[in-house]
């Protein structure tokens, strides 16, 4: 492993002390920059849920209603506004049942 702007060689070979020294200490400060990005993200999270912004992963479209809705007669773009999704998602799940 090769760190070319800070002139620094490292190898499996190599018995250099100082070497596997620097390695490791660049380890630790990733591992420990990392676990800072997690706890942030996580009081990121939860502020944003605090203040009801975060909702979490949308709840998935249930396709039987689209299709029990348009065997009703339902235009698309009814079936789109009632179920708060887009037209193209109407369509796409009324075209993947002639398949």
């Amino acid at each position: 492993m090769s760190f070319l702007a800070e002139h620094l060689t490292f190898s499996a070979e190599a018995d250099d002390a100082f070497a596997k020294l620097q390695l490791q200490m660049m380890g630790a400060f990733a591992e420990f920059e990392r676990n800072i990005i997690r706890k942030r993200q996580a009081e990121g999270i939860s502020k944003a849920k605090a203040g009801g912004v975060y909702k979490g992963t949308k709840k998935p479209i249930d396709r039987e209603k689209v299709r029990q809705m348009k065997a009703d007669g339902y235009s698309t773009y009814k079936i789109a506004e009632e179920m708060s999704i887009s037209r193209m998602s109407v369509h796409r799940i009324l075209n993947t049942e002639a398949i």
